[in-house]
This record gives structure tokens, C-alpha cells and sequence, in this order.
């Protein structure tokens, strides 16, 4: 029976339909129909019915609307407005064994009566987010939905039918294994003695060997590359380093900046650069606690918090946050090296020393190239929701791909740049007519280490990265995450260490803070006498070179110390 495109306003009484074995009713295209009632088809509980109920404008569908009625397939595809499939719509009906929600507004499925699905449309379906418990769909087939993740959730799951139907399931591996004997040979074949004491003739067809077997579920679409049927972490190694590493990126940086601003000393310019590192590094810690977070919330589930998280503002936050914190960071580590190179080189030349008012221009510029950066996957130059852990990988525009290959091969230029910086400044400190070289080998393991740990962070990276950007990628999205945690934030944790913890003038800063609180008294007393002799010696014309050499700078890797 056909009800297409009429003036209708309610579905009329069908009650008086009759077929041998399948009713196959259409419904469709009537604009007017907004609701179906309860026992709207009870008259047709004797008959295995075909329903479709496409595009109709329904927005509502009550409880028991199907009571009573055989449901061998249910069509709901279409109906735009349709929200919702209360618990009870399918209390008191048989089925249905196919049910289409494709194109509707439905947020999640009932859980009575899923139990009789054996196939499952849910195409273009985009506010279903989030799946029932997998137990409910005990004899479900094959699924059709929307988003990829899903079928992440039937992959690895069997559903073992049950073995209630036959006593011989339960046999049916010691059968095939030969481990049954035969127990009665009065019929001219052998019956098989089960554990109960029935006696079972395998020889007779009725019995249906596909009911004893476990199922997995045909699902679509397949996951992609790019979104691998894994948690955010794939690995509980990775779980573990993550936390870590953004606890200790977080608390270094912050410690760092606390005492740089809390320092009664003078706000220098090397000062003012390393908050801005410090700052950049923070972020980079929020980051990383913020993926370490939704991991723990979603671990072994994530195919149920994938589209949320993802489409979210939670993960374009987290997107935000690392490239910001990433290009911020190269940047001002690029401006902190180059600072010291013209001051080394030009150390004779007041008149080219660089005044804070230069430093703040120059970050100005950091933080606004760092900015329009972390926001042009926003406003869809690549997407931070390609992967579960919210990087811009999305390159299949051309300007997604040329954002991706800018951003790599500037990161890389920066690190040539502090590499040959620092081995002029190396090269500097070694001339006699300069300073005194009797701490060239502190120096040189300072700089080896600065330039180690910026290569252990920009090659891997970078390398990686760049052949995925020209689509010929080298490493599945799974192993990316290892270069994630590993290698990504091995700034952000060592240059508090490297820039400020291991510099005397950081150490004498926090000493004076710590005992302003009654703690540490004794070695701020220290660092103080030592200043004022340095003073004192300085009014008395005597220079020591190398002692102040190897004191350091205000949170500088090189120290010059000259007359004016």
C-alpha cells in the first residue's frame, strides 16, 4: 500500500490490511504528518510488515507506537526533524530486524528493543554520537552509519550466539575435534552422548551449526588512516610518559616564571625573553595535560567521544594551544640565540646593544605570527579534527598543504639559524682578545646540549611530518603519537632547565624569593656576599675574567665580561 504525497495530517487506520506473509506499506512525502501515536499499527500484529515512513516532516514518535505489530523492517529515513526514538517505541512489537534512521535528527538509539536488529542504517544520521551499550545489539549483522569511529566499537567485539538454543553448542568444538565417541549404534549411525545425557544424531540437518558460531559485524564506513581504532594513547607506556611530561613542563615553566617576575633584580631584556619562553612552554604543558585528560576520560570508549571531541571546542582548543605554543616557543628561542650572538659580537658597541623597547617589538611580532598561525586551522586552512589528537593533519586542500610544509620548513630554518649562532658564538668565546677560555669546554657542553635537545625536537618531527605533507607518509598515525610524546615537548621540558634553572643568576633569584618565605636563608646569603664582593672588586679596578665567566649572565648560556 502506497500513501504518498497527501494532504494527510495523522496516519489513517490500516488495520484492515491483509497479505499472505509481508505487508509492505509506504508512508512517504506527506509534509503534514508530524507525529505517530501510540498503537498506530496494532492492526497489523499478525503480518510481517514492511514500514516506510520517509519524509514525512515527523517530529514525534510516541511510546508503544509499534505495540502489537510484526516489524520486519522500519524506514525513517528523511523525516529532518525527527529527534528522537523514545525507550518504549518498540515495547510490545515484534522487531523490527532493519531499522533505517538515515538523514534525521536522531541524537541516540532506544535500548528496548534493539536486541532484534540484524542490520542497522544510520547514514548521514550526524547527531548520533554516541552508540548503546554493544551488548544490546545481540543479534545485530551488519551496520551502516555515519562516522567511521563507530565501527571501531564492533571491530573487536564477538557476539557468541547463544548456546541456549541447542544443547550441542556447547559440544560443538569437542565434536569437530573428534573428543565426542559415539554412544548408541542402534539406529545404524552413531548418536552422540552430550553432558546433560541427551543424545544427538549429527547427521540430522535440522540443526543449525551458524547459531553456535561467534559474529563479527560487517561495519561502514571502515576507519581511516588517519583515525586508527585506538584511544587517544594507543599505548599505556605513552599514557604514563604524558602525564609526566606535562606536569613537568607546567610546573618548570611556571616556577620559572614566578621568579623571573617576582625578582627584585632589573628586568633585562634576556629576562623579558625567557618569560616569553617560559609562557610559550606553559602552553605547551596545557596541551599536553588537556589530550592526558580526555584520554583517561575516554580510555577503551573513544569510538563513543570521537565525534565530540574532535567536532568540538574542546579539541580546537587543544589545537590552538600546541601550535601557538610551538611556533611562539621556535620563535622566541630563535630571538633568545640571536640576542646573544649581537650582544658576543657586538660587545664592544654600546651603541648596538639592544634596548627592551627592541625585545618588546620583536615578541609583539612573535605573538601575533604565532596567533594567525594557531588559528587558520579554525577558519579552514587545514583542521585541527583530522586526528584524536587535535595537530593540523588535514591536507588535502592545497593551501591546507602548503600551511603544513610553511610551518615545517620554517621550524627547520630556525634550528639552522641557532645552530650556526651558537657555533659563531663558540668560535667567538675561543678568541683569547675577547674572554678567557678557560671554561671552553663548559661552554661548548652547554651548547652541545642546547642544540641536541632543539634537534631531538625538530628532526624526528619535522622529517616525519614533511613526507606526510607531500602524502607520502612514513609512519601510521599510531607511531606518530610516540614521536608526540617523546620528542614534541623535549623543549618545553628541558628549557627551563637549560635557560634558567642552570644559570647562578636564576639560582640567586630563587634564593632571595625562597627566603623571603624563611626557607633557604643561608645560600641567598651566600649568593648576596658573593655580589657584593663582585662589586666591590669591580669599584677597585681588578678584573677576574674567568671567575665571572663561569658565574653566567642574567639567564644567558655565554657570559661577557668587560670594562666599559
Amino acid at each position: 500500500m502506497f500513501i504518498y504525497n497527501t494532504g494527510i495530517h495523522f496516519i489513517p487506520d490500516v488495520s484492515r490490511i491483509r497479505s499472505l506473509e509481508i505487508v509492505f506499506l509506504d508512508i512517504q512525502d506527506n509534509i503534514n504528518v508530524k507525529k505517530v501515536g501510540k498503537n498506530t499499527f496494532a492492526g497489523l500484529s499478525q503480518e510481517s510488515v514492511r514500514l516506510w515512513l520517509v519524509q514525512n516532516d515527523i517530529e514525534e514518535i510516541e511510546n508503544h507506537a509499534f505495540n502489537g505489530t510484526n516489524l520486519h523492517e522500519l524506514v525513517l529515513s528523511g523525516n529532518q526533524r525527527l529527534t528522537t526514538l523514545p525507550d518504549l517505541v518498540f515495547h510490545g512489537a515484534t522487531g523490527p530486524e532493519v531499522l533505517d534512521i538515515s538523514k534525521t535528527q536522531i541524537s541516540s538509539l532506544p535500548h528496548h528493543g534493539l536486541d532484534t536488529i540484524k542490520k542497522l542504517i544510520a547514514n548521514h544520521a550526524y547527531n548520533l554520537k554516541k552508540l548503546p551499550p554493544l551488548e544490546m545489539f545481540s543479534d545485530l549483522i551488519e551496520a551502516n552509519l555515519t562516522y567511521p569511529s563507530h565501527c571501531c566499537a564492533f571491530e573487536n567485539w564477538k557476539k557468541q550466539k547463544s548456546t541456549s538454543l541447542h544443547p550441542f553448542c556447547n559440544q560443538t568444538n569437542h565434536f569437530l575435534h573428534g573428543e565426542l565417541k559415539p554412544a548408541d549404534m542402534t539406529s545404524g549411525h552413531p548418536d552422540y552422548q552430550l553432558n546433560d545425557g541427551l543424545l544427538y544424531d549429527p547427521s540430522d540437518n535440522a540443526f543449525d551449526y551458524y547459531f553456535c558460531v561467534d559474529m563479527h559485524v560487517a561495519c561502514y564506513p571502515k576507519p581511516d588512516e588517519f583515525n586508527p581504532c585506538e584511544d587517544i594513547m594507543g599505548y599505556n607506556f605513552l599514557r604514563i610518559l604524558m602525564w609526566c611530561i606535562s606536569i613537568l613542563a607546567i610546573v618548570g615553566n611556571l616556577i620559572v616564571l614566578v621568579i623571573l617576575l617576582t625578582s627584585k633584580s632589573k628586568f633585562t631584556v634576556p629576562k623579558f625573553l625567557m618569560c616569553n619562553l617560559s609562557f610559550a612552554d606553559f602552553c605547551m604543558g596545557i596541551y599536553l595535560l588537556l589530550i592526558a585528560s580526555v584520554d583517561i576520560k575516554t580510555k577503551s570508549q573513544y569510538y563513543n567521544y570521537a565525534i565530540d571531541w574532535q567536532t568540538g571546542a574542546g579539541c580546537h582548543a587543544a589545537g590552538f594551544f600546541t601550535v601557538f605554543a610551538s611556533e611562539l616557543s621556535v620563535y622566541t628561542l630563535t630571538a633568545i640565540t640571536l640576542e646573544r650572538w649581537h650582544t658576543i659580537t657586538y660587545a664592544m658597541q654600546l651603541e648596538r646593544k639592544i634596548r627592551f623597547r627592541h625585545a618588546f617589538v620583536i615578541m609583539i611580532s612573535g605573538w601575533i605570527f604565532a596567533f594567525v598561525l594557531a588559528l587558520l586551522p579554525i577558519v579552514g586552512v587545514s583542521s585541527y579534527m583530522k586526528v584524536s589528537i587535535c595537530l593540523p593533519m588535514d591536507i588535502e586542500t592545497l593551501p591546507s598543504q602548503a600551511y603544513i610544509i610553511f610551518i615545517l620548513v620554517l621550524n627547520v630554518l630556525a634550528f639552522v639559524a641557532i645552530c650556526i649562532c651558537y657555533a659563531h658564538i663558540y668560535i667567538t668565546v675561543r678568541n683569547p682578545n675577547i674572554v678567557s677560555s678557560h671554561t671552553d669546554t663548559k661552554t661548548a657542553i652547554r651548547m652541545a646540549i642546547l642544540i641536541f635537545t632543539n634537534f631531538l625536537c625538530t628532526a624526528p618531527i619535522s622529517f616525519f611530518a614533511i613526507s606526510a605533507s607531500l602524502k607520502v607518509p612514513l609512519i601510521t598515525v599510531s607511531n606518530s603519537k610516540i614521536l608526540l610524546v617523546l620528542f614534541y615537548p623535549i623543549n618545553s621540558c628541558a628549557n627551563p632547565f637549560l635557560y634558567a634553572f642552570f644559570t647562578k643568576a636564576f639560582r640567586k633569584d630563587f634564593y632571595n624569593l625562597m627566603s623571603q618565605f624563611g626557607f633557604c636563608k643561608s645560600q641567598a646569603h651566600f649568593f648576596r656576599t658573593e655580589t657584593s664582593s663582585s662589586n666591590l672588586s669591580s669599584r677597585n679596578g681588578h678584573y677576574t675574567p674567568g671567575q665571572k665567566n663561569s658565574t653566567g649572565s642574567v639567564y644567558t648560556l655565554v657570559t661577557l665580561n668587560h670594562q666599559s
